[in-house]
C-alpha cells in the first residue's frame, strides 16, 4: 500500500505503524518494515517559519558595506537585495540546498515564507517541485509586498500563491511580507484571498519596533490591530516573529484562531529583541527564520535565550508546531499518535539515521533517497557566485 511502512520496535520496543501516509493504531499486513532495534523513533521536527531562498547564504555571502545600522537597514542592505537577485536557477538551488539539509537533521515539515521581487511568477511552482522531489511537507507562499513596484507587485504576488497546488505533502498559504510595506488595499485582498483559496494568512507581525511605529503613524494600535481592522486575520493564520507584541496582543491573536511563529536565533542576530509576550499564547511554534532548519539548534538557542529573559513558557514549542502541520493538512492528531502525520525520524545516539514523511523514506542510513547531497552542494555554490555578482550590480 503507497505511504505504509511500519518503523521498528525500537530500542524502546515501540512500533509505529504508517498506513496511506498517517499513523495508525495497526500495521498494513503488506507494509514493508523499517528495523531500527538500537535506535530511538521521534515524530519529525517542524520549522513554523523560514525562507528557502535564503539557502545560499552559508556559500559566502559578502557582507554589507557600509554594515548596516539597524534592522531596516538590515532588511535593505541584505535581504532585500538578494531576494531582487533571484532569478528561477538561483532559487531553486538554494531550495534543494535548505531542504536537503533540513531533511538530513530530522525536519520533516516547512513554513515557507518567500520573495523574489523579479521572478514572481513561477516561483511557487519552483519550491513545490523541489520540496516533491526530495519528499519534504511543506505550506508555502509568496509574501506579497508593495516595496519595489507599488500595489502592482502586491497584486503578482497575491495572485502567485492562488497559484500553488494542494498535494499529499503541498498546502498554501496567502503571504505579505509584513504591513509596513503594504497598503490598506493589499492587506483586505490578502484576507478576501485567503478566505476564497479556504486557507490563511502567512506574514511578518512586529518583528521589530518599525513595523509598530509604522501601524501608528496609519492611525492603528499596532499592525496585529490593523490586520484585524481590515479583515485580514483569518482564523489559522500565522504570525511571524511578535517580539513587540503586549502579553494583551499575543491573547488576542490566540483567541483569533492564529498561530505566532517565534525564531530566536534570528531575532538575536538581527538585534531586535526577546519576543517574552509570546508566553501569553499556547500556540506558539517555533520556526528559524531562514536560518538553517536544524530544529534541535534552534531549541536550544531558544531555552537559552528564555532563562535569560526569564521567559519560563518556552518548553513545547518545537512540538507544538506538529500540530500546526496536522491542522493544514487535515490530520486528526500530532506527534506519534494514530491520525498524525506519517512523518517519523529514526537517531542513532542522537545522530539522524532515517527519515519518513507520509510513510515515504526519504532519508535512509542517513543519506537522501533522492538525490547527492554533494552534488547540491555543489550545485549550491556555484549559483551562490552568480547571485552574489547579481546582488553586486543592483
Amino acid at each position: 500500500m503507497s505511504g505504509s511502512l511500519t518503523i521498528g520496535p525500537d530500542r524502546h520496543g515501540r512500533t509505529v505503524a504508517i498506513t496511506g501516509g498517517r499513523i495508525t493504531d495497526h500495521p498494513a499486513p503488506d507494509a514493508p518494515v523499517l528495523s531500527c532495534s538500537t535506535g530511538e523513533i521521534a515524530a519529525g521536527a517542524v520549522c513554523a517559519h523560514t525562507h528557502l531562498y535564503s539557502g545560499l547564504a552559508p556559500y559566502g555571502m559578502p557582507p554589507a558595506d557600509p554594515a548596516p545600522m539597524g534592522f531596516l537597514e538590515i532588511l535593505e542592505r541584505v535581504w532585500w537585495r538578494l531576494d531582487r537577485a533571484l532569478d528561477a536557477e538561483a532559487l531553486r538551488a538554494a531550495a534543494r540546498d535548505y531542504v536537503a539539509h533540513a531533511l538530513l537533521a530530522g525536519t520533516t515539515a516547512l513554513v515557507d515564507h518567500h520573495e523574489s521581487p523579479t521572478f514572481i511568477e513561477g516561483s511557487m511552482a519552483i519550491l513545490a517541485e523541489v520540496c516533491e522531489d526530495l519528499g519534504m511537507r511543506a505550506l508555502l507562499c509568496y509574501g506579497a509586498t508593495e516595496r519595489n513596484g507599488g500595489p502592482e507587485e502586491a497584486r503578482r504576488g497575491l495572485a502567485e500563491c492562488g497559484r500553488i497546488v494542494s498535494t499529499p505533502l503541498i498546502r498554501g498559504l496567502v503571504g505579505l511580507h509584513a504591513s509596513f510595506t503594504v497598503s490598506d488595499g493589499t492587506i483586505r485582498e490578502a484576507g478576501n484571498l485567503a478566505r476564497e483559496l479556504g486557507t490563511a494568512l502567512h506574514i511578518h507581525v512586529a518583528e521589530a519596533r518599525s513595523d509598530v511605529e509604522d501601524a501608528r503613524t496609519r492611525g492603528f494600535d499596532g499592525p496585529l490591530e490593523r490586520l484585524i481592522a481590515l479583515d485580514a486575520l483569518v482564523p489559522g493564520s500565522i504570525l511571524a516573529h511578535g517580539v513587540h507584541l503586549s502579553a494583551g496582543q499575543v491573547k488576542v491573536a490566540e483567541a483569533a484562531g492564529c498561530w505566532l511563529a517565534q525564531n530566536p536565533r534570528s531575532n538575536e542576530g538581527n538585534g531586535v529583541g526577546y519576543a517574552l509576550s509570546l508566553a501569553s499564547s499556547s500556540h506558539v511554534a517555533l520556526g528559524t527564520d531562514g536560518w538553517n532548519a536544524d530544529m534541535a539548534e534552534e531549541e536550544r538557542a531558544l531555552f537559552r535565550l528564555a532563562e535569560r529573559h526569564g521567559d519560563t513558557g518556552a518548553t513545547g514549542r518545537l512540538a507544538a508546531g506538529q500540530t500546526l502541520i496536522a491542522k493544514r493538512f487535515g490530520f486528526t492528531a500530532s506527534g506519534l499518535q494514530p491520525g498524525a502525520p506519517g512523518d517519523v525520524v529514526v537517531r542513532e545516539n542522537g545522530r539522524v539515521t532515517h527519515v519518513v514523511i507520509g510513510g515515504r523514506m526519504v532519508v535512509r542510513a542517513g543519506r537522501l533517497a533522492q538525490g547527492d547531497i554533494g552534488t547540491i552542494e555543489a550545485q549550491a555554490r556555484e549559483q551562490a557566485g552568480r547571485l552574489w555578482q547579481r546582488m553586486a550590480d543592483l
